[in-house]
């Protein structure tokens, strides 16, 4: 059982279970106890932790790490020594590597996927860079891929201080074989560069499916990345874009000046590139893939690897049998003996790899003197000359004026944006203005503005209307018109579609039109005749119109016969959405009227009539129920209607005039009685009306 398991850190953290090792230490999952969260606690190996060397390296990665705040990088909470035990806290990821990312899908990514993941490790490489952090170990093994598809750079085991490897030469090459830049192959400074090599590796084998290079053994490997140059990725994977090929190979550039400068500067050329962002990669199939340790590569067979053969390569019209037995015979002069099994003359093998490692090594002294001091020493009168400035040149400017560039040649480089300076013009040089070079330099590199940045319009189609109005108002600085439309398929307060397509180059101020959803149309129904009709037969009439019967009432009436509808709540020929409710009114006949008791026969005056414009009490009258309609539609907008019959007041409200062309509001009353009709608080009808 492992000697950590159940272990209390600081009397904090609860070592559970290990779920993970590395080349220098083993990780687990723990329980924090004071904050009640999980966590993961790396812990240098116990054979490794009395070596002073690894362990400085372990507390230059909490250093390093410490250091780092980004959404690509894991978390740090706590650096920490207890019990003799130097330990890191970290976040606790919840996901794969990519490595086994990659293997579980068993193909190569889908160049989108790819762009989407390197995307976001060179962010998380600029921001380590930025803060003088160099990783020098990146490899899809120390990438967690998480549910959500972003991506976190792990692990800076062998990370290193930019300002602590300004004046060092390495001894060993450190880093994992398939995965190791040029420069830290050979022992040599590695900076920044560095780490975009090794993305750039990453990137390949993302696009491609596999390495760059592969090897019977690590240190043939590692010359091939010194001076070998790989399949391009088109050649593997055809579905891989010119474009993002011309990323991978700038990337891997074995040569520092052809690489790319800064992680930043990767990321450039990676936002021209980017594609639709709503692709959504396939689901991995379960594998488990193993990973590759960080690896010790020293530095001096690496080198006596490289001087020895150079001197005898083939020629390229060789024979093909003579070059590939040429290939092989390099190989096993590459080969570590001391990693094979012993056999018989192993002492006179070991004392010849001995005499070729001693003068390889002082083979590399001479090389290096001679760089440095010899060829000075030979040809005391070679001569200087400072590189002029050709910034804000044309290249035809130069050609048509020689003395600009004297004695050097030019050579073109890549089209890079500039705000500086305008279309055509150099922006960029190497070497820069005013740096002295020999004889034999004299070949300035330019770089072409391509002037400013270029701005694309996206694709906004089903994006909610008020994110699509921020991106294209707010941050690109288009001007929007917006129209409705109904729409079946989109959502509404969504986009439907743009006037201008995806891709086509905008400014701002420049007009774009999008369409925004309003739902799915709402349909209408025009409103028929229910008067007079028998209950069920009008309930029928309005389902079929695509409406809903809603309330019923019953109520006496002279005018309409038993079970017939007597008021309808929405006027004949009126339009109305479907599903609209229309409430109607049956008549229940005449209501009874009681036979009075006869009366003494009493000769009295009689009473004077009613005049028709007055109402009368009409005390024990017989009722009645009539329908009263105000015709609205002289008017627009919203209304305030009043209806009085007599001295009660039927309705008082406000009415959409645009919606109903009419009000209907049912008085029952006895008698003759005075209607009068206010709109807005002015009288517009007073009529009479028997009941």
């Amino acid at each position: 059982m492992d000697q950590y398991i159940g272990k209390m850190l600081d009397n904090r953290y609860e070592i559970q279970e290990c779920i993970g090792t590395g080349g220098m230490a083993v990780v687990y999952k723990a329980r924090d106890h004071r904050l009640n969260r999980l966590v993961a606690v790396k812990i240098l190996k116990p054979e490794l932790a009395s070596d002073a060397d690894f362990r400085r390296r372990f507390h230059d990665e909490s250093q390093a790490v410490a250091m780092l705040s980004h959404a690509n990088i894991v978390s740090v909470y706590d650096v920490s020594r207890s019990d003799g035990l130097d330990y890191i806290v970290m976040e606790l990821i919840d996901g794969l590597t990519l490595k086994q990312y990659m293997q579980r899908r068993g193909t190569p990514l889908n160049w989108r996927e790819a762009q989407h993941f390197i995307t976001q490790i060179m962010r998380a490489l600029s921001h380590a860079h930025s803060r003088g952090i160099i990783h020098r170990d990146i490899k899809p093994h120390n990438i967690m891929v998480l549910r959500d598809g972003s991506v976190k750079v792990t692990d800076f085991g062998i990370a290193q201080l930019a300002s602590a490897a300004q004046n060092t030469m390495t001894q060993e090459a450190i880093g994992s074989v398939h995965y190791i830049s040029p420069e830290q192959a050979k022992g040599s400074h590695v900076d920044c560069r560095t780490d975009i090599y090794s993305a750039g590796v990453v990137l390949y084998e993302m696009l491609t499916g596999r390495l760059p290079f592969e090897g019977d053994t690590p240190v043939a490997v590692a010359i091939q990345h010194i001076r070998a140059i790989p399949v391009p990725p088109c050649d593997l994977n055809p579905d891989v874009p010119r474009t993002l090929e011309a990323i991978t190979m700038k990337a891997m550039a074995p040569e520092l000046g052809q690489r790319y400068a800064t992680a930043d500067e990767m990321l450039e050329d990676l936002k021209e590139f980017r594609k639709n962002p709503d692709y959504e990669p396939a689901a991995p199939t379960p594998e488990d893939v193993p990973d590759e340790p960080t690896m010790v590569v020293p530095a001096k067979v690496i080198t006596a690897s490289v001087r020895v053969p150079v001197e005898r390569r083939e020629p390229e019209n060789a024979q093909p049998e003579r070059r590939e037995r040429r290939r092989r015979e390099v190989e096993e002069e590459d080969y570590d003996y001391d990693d094979e099994p012993p056999r018989r003359g192993g002492g006179v093998a070991a004392a010849a790899v001995a005499v070729v490692l001693i003068l390889a090594f002082i083979g590399c002294i001479v090389y290096f003197l001679w760089n440095f001091f010899a060829k000075d020493l030979l040809a005391p009168g070679t001569q200087e000359y400072e590189v002029p400035n050709l910034l804000g040149y044309t290249v035809e400017q130069l050609e048509q004026n020689k003395t600009i560039l004297g004695d050097f040649t030019l050579e073109r480089g890549d089209v890079k944006y500039s705000a500086e300076y305008k279309e055509g013009q150099i922006c960029e040089q190497n070497p820069m203005p005013g740096t002295m070079v020999r004889e034999g330099t004299m070949t300035i590199t330019v770089n072409i503005s391509g002037g400013e940045d270029k701005v694309y319009m996206p694709f906004v189609e089903t994006w909610d209307a008020r994110q699509a109005l921020k991106t294209l108002q707010d941050e690109m600085g288009l001007v929007v018109n917006q129209e409705e439309d109904w729409s079946d398929t989109i959502t509404k307060g969504y986009v439907i579609s743009q006037s201008l397509m995806k891709d086509t180059e905008v400014w701002p101020g420049r007009e774009v039109t999008i369409v925004i959803s309003k739902g799915p149309e709402q349909k209408q129904a025009t409103v028929i005749n229910f008067l007079n009709v028998p209950l069920e037969q009008a309930k029928e009439q309005i389902i079929q119109l695509g409406l809903k019967v809603g309330k019923v009432s019953e109520y006496h009436s002279d005018e309409y016969a038993e079970g017939r509808v007597s008021w309808q709540s929405v006027p004949q020929g009126e339009q109305v959405d479907k599903d609209t409710a229309i409430d109607l009114w049956v008549s229940l006949g005449p209501e009874p009227v009681d036979t009075p008791e006869p009366t003494p026969d009493v000769t009295e005056p009689p009473e004077e009539s009613i005049p028709v414009a007055e109402p009368t009490e009409n005390v024990g009258a017989a009722t009645s129920t009539q329908v009263i309609t105000v015709d609205l539609s002289p008017y627009e907008g919203t209304v305030n209607v009043r209806i009085v019959v007599g001295d009660m007041t039927l309705f008082d409200g406000s009415v959409d005039a645009d919606m109903n062309s009419a009000k209907s509001v049912p008085a029952t009353a006895s008698g003759l009685q005075v209607v009068s009709i206010y709109i807005n608080g002015t009288l517009v009808s007073s009529y009479s009306v028997q009941f």
